[in-house]
């Protein structure tokens, strides 16, 4: 059995953050799970896959966020628990069905989790997902510790089913991530008997009188908070300085004021269920102290909503100052850190916490012992051979063509890596999308080649509606999807054309070149590996109008790698290789970039590095010496 699942009550067990929502979902009893893999969320939803093996429960890797909410949602409809988990931008992907959803009200508890990610480490964005707990009406819980997280995401399904209403669980990037020890509760039964009641119905109509009884359930929620041991203050009944936290920032406001000595002057209210607030609560604590800090991620949420019920409560708490986002104390933008909170708290308190002399110090231990990194394609990435091509067929046609892109590996086209080709990236599918707005140009006497990449499981979530959309109006573009049969970038996920289920189940993949040649659209298929090949393929496709497609089509070079690897051993011909004489400025290090070619500096020339070459071989086409040699293993 899977260890998530196998744990027995009172256990307690190292376990990330995400392994705690997916254990918290199965002591909730949800028996049907969905989700659209992103990180920091996608480990939610491969741990309660694994579970699945074990467990009468059905788990997906839906299409994209929007219908995996939609059949959680039938899932509940039905009588059945049920779970559904995306990251902050998914939710956006959902929220044109969630805001109806939250009209027609659901039957059996279903949560929908959110993990954010403040400072962007690995999305395009960084938001504040909250703000659709506070547009759509529905209770919002924020855990600060993996045990929180279990506990609450438990206790959410029991919440949804008293209001009849979906209850979003907000994550964050280091709490998803983290690890920490956690005690588990016991698993319920899970033989729920999925039934859907005819005489019931679930709609929006009449949308004002469903939008007040949102209210009501609202306001239900907002009375149960007000007993909630997710809500705690600690501190001194007088203290000088209140801050008021939620999620990961509790822990980093505590930490900042026990390093800081502050444990007799500075007190911290905890908010884990922080809309809609608890407001009789809140109030008797903003009643202790003048001035009050905010410690959250991204945006000012619960800032905003306590400072609106601080001027309700005027005439009963009197003048308060507020200090965070909004004042400037605590940064606008980017991920909250314990040092932001210890500058601020020592301001109060006129305590240096990090004098000059700690400063150089930790600069002069530091030095210069840092490699430099940079986003770099793996060794043997197709996207690199992808990427050549496309530079090599813009050069050739001369009418400065360019890349829209995607959200995906590819993405990093817009640096070097990518020899800087992709020039916009936005959600998914966007890139098609602004592609045919490119496209529809010509009549204005646009005439630059527009080029716009997808990889394969994004094709699936966000692309299609976008080329049927150049179909239809005849937009000029060319789209390569770059299919490396593998969600890649946030973990290998299956997807609809890889032929697995999240559940490891046999399935027929949906076959991408049929499915574009249904539209009636050009398609042709390459192998970005064949780097000469290709470009000629794309400087055809670019010389002709109209929606096109090339499909370019190699496996991802860490699948590859464990299926078998690659066929090749590649050296560098010393003798061949002429270094700073050849007149190259050593292209296949300064420009192709493969993290296994390096310049050797002793001998001025390049070399393999074994160690990193996977042995794809498609290096040995860039040496204008022909310095690169490809062997058979």
């Amino acid at each position: 059995m899977n260890r998530i699942a196998a744990f027995q009550p009172g256990e307690t067990a190292l376990l990330q953050g995400n392994e705690a929502i997916a254990r918290g979902v199965l002591e909730g009893g949800a028996v049907f799970c969905a989700a659209y893999p992103g990180n920091p969320s996608s480990e939610i939803l491969e741990t309660l896959a694994e579970c699945s093996k074990d467990l009468p429960m059905y788990v997906e890797w839906s299409t994209n966020e929007k219908v995996a909410l939609e059949a959680a949602t039938a899932a509940s409809f039905a009588g059945c628990r049920a779970m559904v988990s995306m990251k902050q931008n998914g939710v956006n992907v959902a929220s044109d069905f969630l805001t109806n959803l939250t009209l027609s009200g659901t039957k059996a508890g279903i949560v929908l989790i959110s993990c954010d990610d403040p400072s962007g480490i690995s999305s395009t964005n960084e938001e504040d997902a909250r703000l659709f707990a506070r547009m759509t009406d529905i209770p919002l819980l924020e855990p600060t510790t993996p045990q929180e997280a279990l506990e609450m995401t438990r206790w959410a399904f029991e919440l949804s089913e008293k209001i009849s209403n979906v209850v979003m669980l907000r994550s964050v990037s280091r709490l998803s991530h983290t690890r920490s020890c956690v005690q588990v509760g016991a698993l319920p039964s899970l033989d729920t008997r999925p039934w859907f009641d005819p005489s019931r119905a679930f709609h929006t109509f009449p949308v004002v009188a469903k939008h007040a009884g949102r209210h009501r359930k609202l306001e239900e929620a907002a009375r149960l908070f007000e007993s909630s041991p997710f809500n705690s203050y600690v501190g001194p009944e007088k203290p000088e300085l209140l801050v008021i936290a939620s999620g990961c920032a509790w822990s980093y406001a505590s930490e900042a004021r026990d390093l800081l000595g502050l444990g007799e002057r500075v007190a911290i209210l905890k908010l884990g269920t922080t809309w809609p607030l608890p407001a009789e609560f809140v109030a008797r604590q903003l009643e202790r102290s003048r001035r009050i800090l905010f410690a959250e991620d991204v945006d000012p949420f619960v800032e905003d909503s306590v400072k609106a019920l601080a001027a309700d409560l005027g005439t009963r708490i009197g003048v308060r100052e507020f200090f965070g986002k909004t004042s400037g104390h605590i940064p606008a933008c980017g991920e909250l850190t314990p040092a932001h909170l210890m500058d601020v708290m020592g301001s109060f308190f006129e305590i240096d916490w990090l004098d000059e002399t700690y400063r150089h110090k930790v600069a002069a231990l530091i030095g210069d012992s840092l490699p430099l990194r940079e986003f770099g394609f793996c060794p043997g990435c197709p996207h690199r051979g992808s990427y050549y091509a496309v530079k090599k067929a813009l050069a050739w046609d001369g009418r400065n063509g360019f890349v829209s892109g995607d959200i995906g590996c590819y993405t990093m086209g817009i640096w070097p890596t990518g020899f800087n080709q992709v020039k916009s990236v936005h959600a998914m599918g966007s890139g098609i999308g602004l592609a045919c707005g490119y496209g529809k140009l010509t009549s204005l006497g646009f005439d630059q080649p527009v080029v716009t990449v997808c990889g394969d499981s994004t094709f699936f979530h966000a692309g299609l509606p976008g080329l049927v959309n150049a179909k239809f109006n005849q937009a000029d573009i060319l789209l390569l999807i770059l299919d490396n049969s593998a969600t890649a970038m946030t973990g290998f996920q299956p997807h609809p054309g890889t032929g697995k289920t999240a559940m490891g189940n046999s399935t027929e993949p949906v076959d991408v070149e049929a499915l574009c040649r249904s539209l009636g659209v050009t398609v042709a298929v390459s192998d970005p590996y064949r780097m000469e090949e290709t470009a000629q393929t794309l400087y055809g496709l670019i010389q002709q109008e109209g929606p096109r497609v090339l499909i370019l089509r190699r496996k991802c070079a860490l699948v590859q790698g464990r299926e078998g690897g690659f066929p090749f051993r590649m050296r560098v011909d010393q003798e061949k290789c002429l270094g700073e004489a050849c007149g190259c400025n050593r292209y296949c290090t300064r420009v192709f970039r493969c993290p296994g070619l390096v310049w050797d500096e002793k001998a001025q020339k390049s070399i393999i590095d074994e160690v990193i070459c996977v042995g794809c071989g498609i290096c040995a086409d860039i040496c204008p010496q022909g310095a690169i040699i490809r062997e058979r293993k």
